[in-house]
C-alpha cells in the first residue's frame, strides 16, 4: 500500500494563500466555497500540527544542549 505523504508547512500555507485568495473574490458558488473552506480548515490543522512539532524539537534541542554545556 501506497503512503499518502502530508504536504510540507510551505507547501500548506501556499495552498491556504490560494484558498482565501479565491474565497475573498466571492465569484464562487455556495458549494465551491464550502468545499475550499473545508480544505483551508483542514490545511490550517496540519500547519498547526507541524509547528508543533517544530516547537517540541526546538525545546528538545536547546534543552540537549543545554545538558551538554553543564557536563562539559
Amino acid at each position: 500500500m501506497k503512503e499518502v505523504k502530508e504536504p510540507s508547512y510551505e507547501a500548506s500555507i501556499g495552498r491556504l494563500e490560494e484558498i482565501v485568495t479565491r474565497l475573498e473574490d466571492g465569484s464562487l458558488p455556495l458549494e465551491d466555497a464550502l468545499r475550499l473552506f473545508e480544505e483551508g480548515t483542514h490545511l490550517v490543522t496540519s500547519c498547526s500540527e507541524l509547528l508543533t512539532q517544530a516547537q517540541a524539537r526546538v525545546t528538545e534541542l536547546t534543552q540537549s544542549d543545554s545538558a551538554e554545556e553543564t557536563i562539559c
